[in-house]
């Protein structure tokens, strides 16, 4: 299952396809490589993988190339990212995206710098209000605190945020904090051996633990992914492309 085939897609856009977002802890990196491929293979397009398990940036590399069972280009993103130094490594390696489970000035500079695409994490409405308007999105951690009500409670005063709540979340739960508005959520343990399990996990999420609200149509059709997460992605872009502008203007004010 190696190559690059399919069209790239911004990770917003991905996440909110696939609504539920696999973060692996794993006791090594061969161990990382074999849940990448067993996720892929079941459908699932993007994966976190964490600095907690030891090579993981060896992982990052073996994966970031491989395409999903459908042909579409993997998006393998590296979260507990909290220093410069593990954001520069993890997009050495081939990061899609980074994610960090509290605020991390450090990380926001470098993936600003380097174009890359930065879900900040954050608890207080403060923090993922400053995560959002740095970005576009947030990691709303620890979720499980606050719980579907905390996060519809963001969306109102956050109406086009890409909001991906993570921590104490069992894929079983999925459906309610969709439908409470998340765009996407963090699952770190639970997931299926099963290959078939796994797979209908991935599925068609307006049939199985993704799907939103009673009603709502499935998000599967990335090209029918909501305004809102278009307008993040957009933002996020623009973003990223006036902080690039500024540093050819000014090459002297270059870290």
């Amino acid at each position: 299952m190696s190559g690059t085939s399919g069209t790239p897609a911004h990770p917003y856009v991905v996440l909110a396809a696939q609504r539920l977002l696999p973060v692996l802890r794993n006791a090594d990196a061969d161990a990382a490589a074999r849940a990448v491929t067993q996720l892929l293979a079941a459908g699932c397009r993007a994966v976190e993988l964490t600095t907690s398990t030891p090579g993981w940036a060896g992982a990052v590399a073996r994966t970031a190339g491989l395409a999903d069972v459908h042909g579409r280009r993997a998006l393998i993103g590296v979260g507990t990212v909290t220093t410069a130094a593990q954001a520069a490594a993890a997009l050495d390696a081939g990061a899609a995206f980074l994610v960090s489970p509290y605020p991390a000035p450090e990380v926001r500079e470098v993936a600003g710098r380097r174009g890359a695409v930065f879900i900040e994490g954050g608890f207080t409405p403060a923090e993922i209000a400053s995560a959002v308007r740095a970005a576009g999105a947030a990691k709303v951690f620890p979720a499980h605190v606050g719980g579907p009500r905390f996060v519809r409670s963001l969306r109102a005063v956050l109406p086009d945020a890409v909001l991906v709540p993570t921590g104490g979340i069992r894929p079983d739960e999925v459906p309610a904090w969709i439908a409470a508005g998340a765009t996407a959520v963090g699952i770190g343990d639970g997931l299926p051996a099963d290959p078939a399990a796994l797979a209908a996990l991935f599925a068609d999420p307006a049939d199985g633990p993704g799907r939103g609200a009673p009603g709502e149509r499935g998000p599967a059709i990335e090209a029918a992914v909501e305004p809102a997460v278009q307008t993040a992605a957009q933002t996020a872009v623009e973003t990223v492309s006036q902080t690039v502008l500024q540093a050819v203007a000014a090459p002297e004010q270059r870290p």
